[in-house]
């Protein structure tokens, strides 16, 4: 016979779990998107004296943004764009308590993500600095990412809010991924391992993640597993 003090015991133990776990992401989330915001404005304070001066920087990594600085901030622009709307959007609070303002908000962030996914596939094709594996990489995630939004934008569509909320989290995690990339490509040069497969590795992880922070996240919150972030909103039985 189960002592209950112990099934009592292993409830508590696995509630709080599962109330430390979205804390626990969303304070490494926080700190890649300061890592993604960090580079974007390295990369001003390079690019901008460089084109007021009519000059080239001597990296060649450095020059390649400045020889095409559109592309480069058609890129970066909608990119910090989305990586701060759609914190907005997957907190649970904000879509509690702001729920017009999520819908409005939605529009920008998908049309900001799909051109800042857009121009990073043009710039893996055009400009692959490194090498094959850069070019693999840029392509096959950039265009996951977009096809992610796109299947996110068509689940909600059809008020499919459970589809479209797991489409909106892989899509956010491929781009929380540029931070988490920077950390990887950090340690394989160092290490010397910056290999094909190691292009692919931070993207794989981050979309593994993704999925098990899904799971956890839509157990804990069964009215948000539902659809219910209005508060006049009828309950739901769609699951994917």
């Amino acid at each position: 016979m189960t002592d209950p003090t112990f099934l009592s015991e292993r409830t508590s133990a696995d509630g709080s779990a599962r109330r430390r776990t979205p804390r626990l992401v969303g304070i490494t989330v926080a700190i890649l998107i300061l890592i993604v915001l960090g580079f974007a404005a390295i990369r001003l304070s390079v690019d901008v004296p460089s084109l007021t001066a009519g000059t080239l920087p001597d990296d060649p990594y450095d020059a390649r943004f400045v020889r095409h600085p559109w592309l480069t901030y058609l890129h970066i622009g909608p990119g910090v764009l989305y990586m701060v709307g759609a914190t907005l959007q997957l907190a649970y609070w904000f879509r509690r308590r702001h729920y017009s303002v999520h819908r409005r908000l939605g529009r920008i962030v998908l049309g900001a993500g799909l051109l800042t996914g857009a121009s990073a596939v043009v710039i893996g094709l055009l400009f692959p600095f490194g090498g094959l594996a850069e070019m693999s990489a840029t392509v096959l995630f950039g265009a996951w990412f977009g096809v992610s939004l796109m299947l996110a934008f068509r689940a909600i569509r059809v008020d499919d809010i459970v589809r479209h909320r797991r489409w909106m989290t892989r899509a956010f995690a491929i781009g929380v991924g540029v931070g988490t990339i920077r950390i990887w490509i950090a340690l394989f040069q160092v290490t010397g391992l910056l290999t094909f497969p190691a292009a692919f590795g931070s993207g794989v992880l981050d979309l593994v993640h993704a999925a098990r922070f899904g799971r956890r996240t839509l157990a804990a919150r069964p009215a948000a597993a539902t659809g219910n972030d209005h508060p006049n909103a009828a309950p739901r039985s769609r699951t994917t």
